[in-house]
């Protein structure tokens, strides 16, 4: 010990201590309480003798014999490591030889860690569910805290049994090293080191703290266990904390040592995951004599605090964490919200710091314990037995010191210390986990050697190897509660969401939610150090609004800028950094966040264009239907023969059926539908257009040809022989037709691009090449009709049907030539409209330049129906000619 400890301690012991009067008071007030009360290992008649030399010792000054009590025989021992005491960073620093370290500085956790065990050994050892008749025993050493001083227990323990020695041998399969297991060490860092030891020797080590990731390793550390859940739990418990508040622009801090390092490196990776940005990022240097370092600390400071980052998450060992608050409380910066790491968020050190209020709000996750109610009783025994030089002498007689000359006294601290020392930590939360690897052991143990109720059948010893196969995925209970080592020997354990809350100078412990697999907060129970008690915002930028993407400007994805999802695309989620795109048959208006169903549209019924067009088509139907009952009512009359007699009404039924063909065009359109349209289009006006082509070709040959071909040729247009060529017109486009269906037919498809939020429903022509070829035999026909009838010059007494014809023609081209650019021109969703627009046009186009005239002519100008003014026929002709077939005499020549 150093000068000022030995001091302090020979005042606590000189002076009336408040251990004192507690032994006084239990003695005169409450003797069959607190202290008085009976514990298992003592008889009840010793229970005043006890308490009147513990009183007697301490009045005098005497030292206890608490070391002592670290070790305890039985027929399988387990060591244990524990943190009982620490070392000033000058003393190794300037050690240059292998000598002994001595630990100058009490820590009153790891003595209560130590008691937990051993209060769980006994309890083993007075039960009988576990190794009946066989008796536990354990070894305690101080570890200090540093690696230097863990090895030489470690190396203790490795020993061959009632010996000092480790031999080399190339097989340890019977080799019986002094312990069977060892319980502990706490820290990661000693872990990394004795559980490599270990593991050579197989020897099964189960920690009560270390929480580093990197001991789940089964290669490297095939022997360790721990009874506390890895550090990358509870960094998944801090990454969704950080989720739940929207804090996306966080720094991250760690201690510059192997705890540090690997706790910044996974939630570095864990948060990058979720989309959490890291700000600032960097390590703490571990205080040590040199003040260099720790210039570090304060650059990283002042970038934190300078940023507009009001999240930490410091994930660092005690004195790191110690180091660091400690310049933010002297040049008092600005309070942030801390997310602490276990290993800190109870630390006593950390919690003492003058102005440590003032740093703002802290909050971190703390494995939840299950409370050991007689552990207090049991510490206030031993330290009653402690006091007792009869107690003492006995542990004297019985356990001779075998290695205090080569590791020194055990805990020469532990044996200078009172109640109030240990009370603050009484209920630590880390007291369970120290009690449950007892129980992780025997339990092992208890299954090796094949323990029933009666007693063990097997005797021989077992080796640490034997007890590590029972050990993978075991499965035990302690107090009621099932526990079980995973795979890679963790074991899952909830954690408490803690938040200091400031009472006076220390801070309680407050528990404001819960974590097992998911994290459960009470944001009701929370308390900030903002103004107002207003939520903490954490963020780069502003969250985006509804419809918004992000758009990330520099290196880190939380900060960017949002941008409006245009029509066709939605915005998924709030962290989608492009629109999604809606399916084809789906939509979105500007700014959205979901598609909507696009409707089917195709030329309605109910639309305004169709009912204008349908009117006009039932008066183009309701003419030429009209037509056809005056040409047959007035079939004999001159006007009548002279337009064609039978074919003037065949060609006016035709017409009639190009007029109901327009009706295929409106209406949800369907294969059949598609097929027929254009042939039930265009042959029936190939038979009316080629009745007039007939006509057309009379005037043609009566006014341009000699009179012996014109004769001949009249014949051949009149008769059977015309209807020959009627036929023959319809057959040609038929078979244009025909080809047409085969080779490209139309089929119907949802076209989703041309409408923004409907599917265009339409028949699609696979070749405008062969559209083309169904539209040449009339485009022809109509072609030589015009060509016979343009230059034909008519008589003035004579009815001229040239003209009609002539008319007639150039009304179908103006109408079929305007169909061409519409239709290359106007959107698909109005091509029904023109198909349908140019059939009614050129039907009422025909009829009102050819036919309608005729039928006022029947009606209204009867006296103008004669043979003279439509045959020729009367006195005044004096062509001479008659017609052939009917009798009728041609027209002649105008000249």
């Amino acid at each position: 010990m150093a000068a000022g400890d030995g001091e302090g301690f020979a005042k606590q012991i000189l002076c009336p201590s408040p251990w004192t009067h507690y032994i006084l008071g239990c003695l005169l007030v409450h003797p069959l309480h607190t202290l008085c009360k009976r514990s298992p290992a003592m008889p009840g008649s010793a229970i005043l003798g006890l308490s009147l030399a513990a009183l007697l010792g301490l009045a005098m000054g005497a030292p206890l014999c608490l070391s002592r009590q670290l070790r305890m025989q039985g027929d399988y021992v387990l060591g244990g490591l524990f943190p009982l005491g620490s070392t000033v960073a000058a003393d190794l620093q300037h050690r240059t030889r292998p000598n002994s370290i001595v630990c100058t500085r009490f820590q009153s956790l790891g003595l209560l860690w130590a008691l937990a065990v051993k209060m769980a050994v006994e309890e083993i050892n007075n039960g009988s569910a576990l190794l009946p008749g066989l008796r536990l025993g354990h070894d305690f050493f101080d570890t200090c805290s540093e690696p230097m001083v863990a090895m030489k227990p470690s190396l203790v323990f490795l020993a061959k049994e009632r010996s000092r020695n480790i031999a080399a041998y190339c097989d340890y399969t019977r080799y019986q090293p002094r312990v069977l297991a060892v319980i502990g060490p706490h820290s990661s860092e000693l872990a990394l080191i004795t559980g490599k030891l270990f593991s050579f020797f197989l020897m099964p080590q189960v920690s009560y703290g270390a929480s580093m990731d990197r001991l789940s390793s089964r290669e490297t550390f095939p022997s360790f266990f721990r009874t506390v859940a890895s550090d990358r739990v509870q960094l998944t418990a801090t990454v969704e904390l950080l989720q739940q508040f929207g804090w996306n622009w966080v720094a991250a801090l760690g201690s510059d040592d192997e705890y540090g390092r690997e706790g910044l490196g996974i939630f570095s990776s864990l948060a990058n995951a979720q989309g959490i940005c890291i700000a600032h990022e960097g390590l703490v240097p571990v205080p040590r004599i040199e003040g260099s370092r720790l210039g570090r600390v304060q650059d990283l400071l002042h970038q934190v605090n300078q940023s507009n980052v009001q999240v930490v998450v410091l994930f660092a060992s005690a004195r790191a964490a110690h180091a660091l608050f400690s310049y933010c409380i002297d040049y008092n910066l600005s309070p942030k919200v801390w997310v602490a790491s276990e290993t800190w968020l109870t630390s006593d050190m950390v919690m003492a710091l003058p102005g440590m209020a003032q740093v703002g709000t802290v909050l971190g996750f703390l494995q939840r314990g299950i409370p050991l109610p007689e552990f207090s009783h049991y510490v206030e025994t031993h330290l009653a037995r402690a006091a007792d030089p009869a107690f003492c002498t006995s542990l004297q007689a019985e356990q001779p010191g075998l290695e205090d000359d080569v590791v020194g006294p055990r805990c020469p601290q532990c044996d200078h210390i009172t109640l109030q020392n240990l009370s603050a930590g009484l209920m630590h939360h880390q007291t369970f986990p120290a009690y449950a690897a007892v129980y992780s052991v025997a339990q092992a143990l208890h299954n090796t050697l094949q323990c029933n109720a009666s007693g063990c059948p097997r005797r021989e010893p077992v080796q640490p190897w034997q007890l590590l196969d029972n050990m993978y995925n075991l499965s035990f209970r302690v107090r009621g509660v099932l526990l079980r080592f995973d795979a890679s020997g963790n074991m899952d354990r909830e954690y408490d969401l803690k938040q200091w809350v400031w009472r006076d100078s220390q801070p309680d412990l407050r528990t404001v939610g819960t974590f097992n697999g998911s994290l459960q907060l009470w944001r009701s129970r929370m308390w900030w150090h903002t103004p107002h008690n207003e939520e903490p915002v954490s963020q780069c930028s502003q969250q985006c609004s509804e419809g918004q993407v992000r758009r990330v400007k520099g290196f880190h994805s939380c900060c960017y800028d949002c941008m409006d999802c245009r029509s066709g695309s939605y915005r998924h989620s709030p962290d989608d950094l492009i629109c999604t795109p809606c399916e084809q048959d789906q939509w979105s208006p500007e700014r959205s966040t979901r598609c909507l169903p696009r409707k089917p549209r195709f030329l309605a019924w109910g639309e305004p264009v169709v009912l204008v067009l349908l009117v006009l088509l039932g008066l183009a139907l309701g003419l030429a239907l009209a037509a056809l009952g005056l040409f047959a009512h007035y079939q004999d009359s001159p006007l009548v023969r002279a337009s064609g007699g039978p074919l003037a009404c065949f060609g006016l039924g035709c017409l009639s059926f190009v007029c109901l063909s327009a009706l295929l065009f409106p209406g949800r359109p369907s294969p059949a539908s598609c097929l027929v349209q254009q042939p039930l289009c265009h042959v029936p006006l190939t038979g009316c257009l080629s009745t007039l082509f007939l006509q057309a070709a009379e005037i043609f040959v009566e006014s341009e040809l000699p009179p012996s071909w014109a004769d001949w040729l009249h014949s051949c247009l009149r008769g059977p022989w015309a209807w020959l060529v009627v036929l023959l017109a319809i057959s040609v486009e038929a078979a244009l037709c025909t080809w047409f269906l085969v080779a490209f037919p139309p089929e119907v498809v949802t076209d989703w691009q041309v409408l923004p939020t409907e599917g265009l429903v339409h028949c699609r022509v696979r070749s405008w090449l062969s559209f083309s070829l169904v539209h040449a035999t009339n485009a022809t026909l109509a072609f030589l009709c015009f060509l016979g009838t343009f230059l034909v010059q008519s008589q003035p007494s004579r009815y001229s049907r040239a003209r009609s014809i002539t008319f007639a023609m150039l009304a179908y081209f103006i109408t079929w030539v305007s169909f061409v650019p519409l239709l290359a021109n106007v959107p698909v969703a109005y091509q029904p409209v023109v198909h349908m627009g140019a059939i009614v046009f050129c039907a009422l186009s025909i009829l009102t330049t050819f036919h309608l005239p005729k039928c006022y002519m029947l009606l209204w100008q009867p006296e103008l129906n004669t043979p003279e003014f439509f045959l020729g026929r009367g006195p005044r002709d004096t062509s001479g000619r008659s017609s052939s077939g009917d009798g009728e005499e041609s027209q002649g020549k105008n000249k």
